[in-house]
């Protein structure tokens, strides 16, 4: 089983969703309404659908250029 991820902050629709994390302990950048939100590893945990996943907090988002 892969490594997963628990967002906190940034847009609603994706705070608090569990994600797949690959490479696990990196940034994540998750394509989002024309940009990308980045989020940032911590050192909390949280237990999430039955499994122990690491918190990821919401540092910035960036935009697509068209």
């Amino acid at each position: 089983m892969g490594s997963k991820a628990l967002l906190e902050g940034g847009p609603e629709e994706l705070a608090g969703k569990v994600v797949p994390v690959v490479p696990p302990g990196q940034e994540l950048k998750i394509p989002h309404r024309g940009g990308y939100e980045h989020y940032k590893v911590t050192t909390r945990h949280q237990d999430v659908e039955a499994q122990n996943v690491t918190v990821y907090r919401w540092w910035e988002r960036t935009e697509v250029a068209e």
